[in-house]
């Protein structure tokens, strides 16, 4: 079911599913733990220009990310579309009023313009009704930087159709998702003067392939080979990329 606004257009509720108990399974056993490690090691890499950030997680009620940004000294607030959209960790920091947790439209979020440092955007853009329309909202609420993510073109991503089967059987719940062109996302962005500063690849090996062989010290054996060969930073998937707001 879908929600619908005031104004007759489709509530963005992307994240209700990236939220949902069925996903979090992705994200089990040692292969899932190295996944989120990975993912938030480069997110903090890329924050680094920024110390104690005000940090905004637009879709983050999936909890993935708010630990590690509270550990690393940011203050944050997450935002989702609903609070069934909210994991039981995010419940819990919110309650200890570790984090700020508002609920609404993401793409009309209740916040003044450029009122977070940082507006970060995981496993959205892929399956977001008007994924331009979110982009335009990250660009709005920060003010110095967003980070997101997305899979890319320039990966094993570019064939994702057909073997949509094949990571259906080993993920069950896999929606089809939109692969982006690296020059789309930098023009989405760029209309709000923001541009590429930073872009981190986060794996060479397709990721149902790592959870179909589910041995997480084989996946970092294979991937820190594909590294060693410059084959992640050319043709990783999916992309962390940090646009930052032109002086």
């Amino acid at each position: 079911m879908r929600t619908v606004t005031a104004e007759g257009a489709a509530r963005e509720d992307a994240d209700v599913e990236t939220s949902s108990a069925g996903y979090a399974l992705r994200f089990a056993g040692g292969v899932g733990r190295w996944f989120l490690e990975r993912q938030a090691a480069l997110t903090l890499d890329l924050l680094r220009p920024f110390p104690g950030a005000r940090v905004i997680d637009v879709g983050g009620g999936h909890g993935q990310l708010a630990a590690p940004l509270l550990q690393a000294g940011h203050a944050v607030t997450v935002y989702a579309s609903d609070p069934s959209a909210c994991s039981g960790e995010v419940r819990a920091l919110a309650a200890a009023g570790r984090v700020a947790l508002e609920t609404g439209d993401l793409r009309r979020a209740p916040f003044a313009d450029r009122a977070f440092d940082v507006a970060l955007c995981f496993r959205l853009l892929p399956h977001a009704r008007d994924w331009t329309a979110l982009a335009a909202e990250l660009s709005r609420l920060s003010a110095r930087a967003v980070v997101v993510d997305y899979p890319t073109t320039r990966s094993v991503n570019a064939v994702s159709g057909a073997l949509f089967g094949l990571k259906h059987r080993v993920e069950g719940d896999t929606r089809p998702f939109k692969v982006f062109r690296e020059a789309e996302v930098a023009a989405a962005f760029a209309a709000a003067s923001l541009r590429p500063t930073g872009r981190r690849p986060q794996f060479f090996f397709p990721m149902a392939l790592h959870r179909a062989l589910r041995s997480a010290t084989l996946a970092r054996t294979l991937e820190a080979t594909a590294s060693a060969l410059g084959l992640t930073r050319a043709l990783g998937s999916p992309v962390i990329l940090r646009l930052e707001r032109s002086a």
